[in-house]
Formats: structure tokens, C-alpha cells, sequence
């Protein structure tokens, strides 16, 4: 039979229920007393008044001497006033007013005049007087409720006589990793083994609202152990995760966990990734079963616990910059759920942000890494066509990618060298990079959504690389072709070449399993171009729509045994150990867009690609060669 959630609720009317349903058991944020210079970042739990006037004397503002100002009256730089010693008192700043004066002068404008004082200007009452209660008076409101206190307001507080203040607890979020294949980390992992890492990043992201997490023990699919151990962390805990175990699988006992120590509320929500999330209850500690793949792991966090946590620190943790981007590819998106896709986010020559959506898989953690934004697809729709208009919920500054180098095109190690070196030099520069082939370089940079596209693209008339496709694609100009470098593309087979692969005629092999780059990029058109050459066709070669997007992720396959043979380049197969067979020397290059070329982030990119540091780093790679 069928596995069939409980629900498929809507996000946003699960949530407010949720929230409903916990305030309704009394869920709010715990308070502690901290003392005054132990509370910098802290969120107040309650308005917090002076109790005392600061400062709580008339005090001096300035060094120079205290009188009362009704005795400088008339002064004038011609007809200056002559104060007798008992006119004035010498005062230094922060000293207590006198009895029966009312100003200072400052000690520049007092001239000496044997034991009498010349003054050339009239004072005014209570000038450079700082008055009780110039700072804050006391039953005057510091800082309101919820409110993070700043290391000046710790001052405030000090001088308006508060020595103790009473401030919001951090909750503490229990973390229970669940699953029979689920390991520590570590470096040798077994076949079949799970490294748990999901902890660590849900405690980062605790840790970032202002909650503790708590990580207890890797449980296994023992129902009667996931009880306890759920048991046991409700009663430690103000609130609790339970990873894994919620999909639909044949020991998944997340449900009946919850459902044990309290109340499930939902099992199952309309969103992408995301759907097997339960939103429990016991009495006022939110229990959340969270799916085990990490991106979904993260978007549950993201768009459930986040606003539940708000209520639980006293914290608004919900304001995110967006902006509208243009859309580099076609993004697609299912009708039955809200879809939260990863984009990277550059600029065009224009200034322009424009949108590249990453990797959707639910499991690529790294995802999450390389993202500047999350678009957000309704449920009601099939998604985004390119160059549309999307709207991007920011995951880094705004201002960082306004900074930000934008290369959209072929693979290779080569940018990240690059990226590398310019952070080092400069930490507020800033490279986007996206993988979406050649052909995607020439179709980015013509549809301006990229400043450089990195190609490789030969013409199998002349075996000349890319000045031919650029003449096509760019008959008025527009651009510039800068030189990369050149590198060697070949076979990629396992250590020892153990099926005995000589040739790339070898490929059609039946005993030989084939992994391919994605359409458009220039490796898939150079394996095309060899199957045309030697005779074969791609339906000889078993693998040939298998799909991948870089050489590392083609020599990784082939590294772990699910793949015999790829082309990619030397450096991914040195990388990996795998034996490697050239078939060629490529040119791979970067195309620029022409109103971008003078501008500082790409001459900075172009010294870079041009150094002496490079050429170590590619030499330390294997495989390149630089032109002169």
C-alpha cells in the first residue's frame, strides 16, 4: 500500500496554527538576571527604567571657573568685565556646580589679570553645565522590552543606577539525530555509512537566534529507543528536533515519538524540499521532526522553527533583504508545493542582479553553501522561464554582491584558483560562479546576465577553439575573448585501468560504463565530436545520458566504481588518482562582456589569471599550460 502523509498542509496556515496552538499552551520566552556587564547582546526581557538621574549632580562641562553669569553681562571685546577672585571659583570638568553659580567659562577664555580675571564675552546661564538629569532621568525608560542591548547601553543602565537586569534566557533545543546508518564523523567512512553533520548545522543556525542547542547521542531505528530518548529531551529541553525519520520509510518512528510524549499538529507540509516536516507539541515545548536530507533539513528550520523561535528569544529574526533578479536558466517547479530553490546571484554589465539556480537536490548541503539567495515558487505555479523577473530573499549582504564578479559558464579549477588569490588580496571581493557549460557561457553573456563566461568550444572543420562560435553568436562584436589557458582534456579510468581501455573507441565497449558532462558544454561537444570520428554512436555507449556538471564530479564517479570512463581534464584525474589517457590539448577561455572589460573587478580578475601565483598553483594541478 501507498504511504499517505497525514496532511499536506499549506506553509503558511501551518505555521500560524502551529504558533497558535503552543501560545495557547503558554509558550513564551524564560527569563534570567544577569548582571549589567555580563548582558552586552542579551535581549531584555522587561522595559528597563533609570533609577537614578545621570548625572545626579549639576556637574562641570569644561575646565574653567563657575560663577554666576549675571556677572559677565556687557562684556564685549572692547569693554571686557573685571571679576574680583570671590566673583568665581576654579573648576575642573566633571566637578560638582558650586552654591550660587550657574555657568562656566571656559579656562581659554579667561585672561589673567593679576588675582582679577578679564573676560571678553558675556556668559549665558548654565552654559558647559552638564544639569541632573541631562543623560537620562530617573524612571526614564532605557531600553523597551526585547530589545538587544548594545556595550553603550550598558553604560546607560550603569549611570542610571541599574546593576542588574532582567533578560530572556536562551532556549535550549534539543537535537536528535536518528537513523541505523548514521555515523560520527569522521575520515573513512564505510560503504553504507552516513556521516551526521545535520546537527552541527542546526546547531550553527540555533546558535544564530540566540538558542542552545543540545546534541544528544546518534539514535538507532529502535522504536522504543527514539521514545526514550525524545521522552528524556522534552523534559531537559525547551524545545526539540528530532532528525530524520519522518519520511516514509520502514523505521521511521518520528510520528509515533511525537505523538507519544504529546500532541502531532502536522505531518506533512506543501513545500519543496521539506514535505515530511511533523509540527508537535508537548504542552509548550514545539517538537519538530525534521526530514534527513540536510537542505531540507534546513528549510524546515528556515520556514517553521524560525518564527517559533522568535517568540522563544523575543527576537525578530524574520527581516531579510530581497531584490528582483533576472532569471539565468528555466526553473521549473511541481503544482502540488511551494518550491524553495538555491540561486547564486551576480551582477550583469548593467548593474543588474541576475539569478542562477543551483543544484535542487535535497541532499546537496553544498547547495546551501554557494547560495546568495532562496526563490521562493508558489504552490500554484509551474515555475520561471529565463530572463524572467524572480524575487530573491538574500542570504548574504546586499552590498557584498553589489561587489560581486559574475562568470557563468564551463568548469574548471582555474576560477576558484583565482577566486582564491582575490579574496586573499582584497576580502570584500567577491566571484560568482555557475556551471552551466559553454554554450551557457555564449547564451549568458549574450542575454547579459553574466560580466565573463569561461568556454571551450571547438570547431571540428578547422579544430580551432571558440573564435568560431563567437563570430557566430556575436557577428557585431560586443565582446572580448581573453586568452585562458590551455589544458589537457582525455580519459579518465580507474587506477590501474583494470577494463583495459586504450582508446576512446573503447567507450562503446558493452563492458564499459560511460559518464557524460551536461548538453552544451564544451566536453560533451568534443565527446560528440569523437564519436563522429570514430565511427560510433552515442546509442553504442552505455552512459552517454548520464549527466554530469563538472570534471571533479566525473572523476569522482569514476573513482567510486559506478563509472569506468569520462573525458575531463588531467587536474580531476590527479585529483582523484585515477589513470588518465590525453586525447587532446584545449584552449579555455574567457569570454568577456565588452562594457564590463575596463572595470576594476575585471582587470583585478585578469592580473590575477596573468600572475606568477597562478601559474604555481595550476603547475601544482597538473595539466596546464599558460600562454605567453
Amino acid at each position: 500500500m501507498k504511504y499517505e502523509y497525514l496532511t499536506n498542509e499549506d506553509l503558511d496556515i501551518a505555521v500560524e496554527s502551529y504558533i497558535a496552538a503552543l501560545k495557547s499552551e503558554g509558550l513564551a520566552p524564560k527569563t534570567e538576571k544577569v548582571p549589567v556587564f555580563e548582558a552586552a547582546g542579551r535581549i531584555t526581557a522587561n522595559a528597563i527604567y533609570a533609577h537614578i538621574c545621570a548625572p545626579h549632580y549639576n556637574a562641570s562641562a569644561m575646565d574653567g571657573i563657575a560663577l554666576m553669569a549675571n556677572k559677565t553681562f556687557g562684556a564685549t571685546e572692547t569693554t571686557p568685565v573685571r571679576l574680583k577672585a570671590t566673583d568665581f571659583i576654579q573648576v575642573d570638568t566633571g566637578d560638582p556646580m558650586p552654591k550660587d553659580t550657574d555657568c562656566v567659562v571656559m579656562i581659554e577664555d579667561v585672561v589673567r589679570d593679576g588675582e582679577d580675571v578679564l573676560l571678553y564675552s558675556a556668559a549665558v546661564p548654565w552654559q558647559h553645565v552638564r544639569q541632573v538629569g541631562e543623560d537620562v532621568c530617573a524612571g526614564d525608560m532605557i531600553l523597551p522590552s526585547f530589545t538587544k542591548i548594545a556595550p553603550a547601553a550598558l553604560g546607560a543602565m550603569l549611570a542610571g543606577g541599574v546593576l542588574e537586569v532582567e533578560v530572556v534566557k536562551p532556549p535550549v533545543v534539543g537535537i536528535i539525530p536518528t537513523g541505523d546508518e548514521i555515523v560520527s564523523p569522521c575520515t573513512n567512512p564505510k560503504p553504507g555509512d552516513i556521516i551526521e553533520f545535520n546537527s552541527t548545522i542546526f546547531s550553527g543556525i540555533l546558535r544564530e537566534w540566540g538558542a542552545e542547542p543540545k546534541t544528544y547521542p546518534i539514535v538507532k531505528d529502535i522504536k522504543e529507543d527514539i521514545i526514550a530518548t525524545m521522552k528524556k529531551a522534552v523534559t531537559e529541553c525547551d524545545a526539540v528536533i528530532i532528525n530524520a525519520g519522518s519520511s516514509a520509510g520502514r523505521d521511521d518512528y518520528s510520528s509515533l515519538a511525537v505523538s507519544t510524549v504529546g500532541t502531532m499538529l502536522y505531518h506533512g507540509i506543501a513545500i519543496k524540499p521539506g514535505k515530511p516536516a511533523i509540527l508537535g507539541y508537548a504542552k509548550d515545548k514545539p517538537i519538530l521532526g525534521v526530514p534527513g536530507y540536510p537542505v531540507s533539513g534546513i528549510i524546515v528550520l528556515e520556514q517553521i522553527l524560525r518564527p517559533v523561535v522568535e517568540i522563544m528569544t523575543g527576537r525578530n529574526l524574520h527581516v531579510q533583504d530581497q531584490i528582483e533578479a533576472t532569471l539565468g536558466r528555466i526553473m521549473t517547479s511541481p503544482l502540488k508545493y511551494r518550491e524553495f530553490v538555491r540561486v547564486r546571484i551576480g551582477l550583469n554589465e548593467n548593474g543588474d542582479f541576475v539569478a542562477t539556480p543551483l543544484n535542487r537536490g535535497a541532499g546537496v548541503v553544498t547547495s546551501f553553501v554557494k547560495a546568495d539567495g532562496i526563490v521562493d515558487i508558489p504552490q500554484d505555479c509551474e515555475g520561471y522561464e529565463a530572463g524572467d523577473k524572480v524575487k530573491v530573499t538574500l542570504l548574504r549582504p546586499r552590498e557584498e554582491l553589489l561587489n560581486t564578479l559574475t562568470i557563468i559558464g564551463s568548469h574548471d579549477p582555474l576560477i576558484d584558483e583565482i577566486t582564491d588569490i582575490l579574496k586573499r588580496e582584497n576580502p570584500d571581493s567577491v566571484v560568482s560562479s555557475s556551471h552551466v557549460g559553454s554554450m551557457g557561457a555564449i547564451m549568458a553573456i549574450k542575454r547579459r546576465e553574466a560580466q565573463m563566461g569561461a568556454i571551450h568550444l571547438l570547431n571540428e572543420e578547422t579544430g580551432e577553439y571558440n573564435t568560431a562560435y563567437v563570430n557566430k553568436y556575436f557577428p557585431d562584436g560586443g565582446v572580448v575573448l581573453e586568452k585562458g589557458v590551455k589544458r589537457i582534456q582525455g580519459l579518465m579510468i580507474a587506477k590501474g585501468n583494470p577494463k583495459g581501455i586504450e582508446s576512446f573507441k573503447d567507450v562503446a565497449r558493452s563492458d564499459i560504463s560511460y559518464v557524460n558532462r551536461q548538453k552544451g558544454s564544451g566536453t560533451r561537444i568534443l565527446c560528440d565530436f569523437l564519436i563522429k570520428k570514430n565511427g560510433l554512436s552515442a546509442s553504442d555507449i552505455y552512459g552517454y545520458e548520464r549527466e554530469e556538471f563538472t570534471h571533479t564530479s566525473v572523476a569522482a564517479q569514476i573513482a567510486s566504481g559506478t563509472a569506468d570512463v569520462g573525458l575531463g581534464i588531467y587536474s580531476a584525474a590527479k585529483t582523484y588518482d585515477l589513470d588518465f589517457i590525453p586525447i587532446c590539448n584545449e584552449e579555455y577561455d574567457l569570454l568577456i562582456d565588452e562594457k564590463a572589460y575596463d572595470t576594476d573587478k575585471i582587470k583585478d580578475f585578469l592580473k590575477v589569471l596573468h600572475s606568477e601565483e597562478l601559474k604555481e598553483r595550476l603547475n601544482a594541478l597538473g595539466g596546464y599550460e599558460t600562454w605567453d
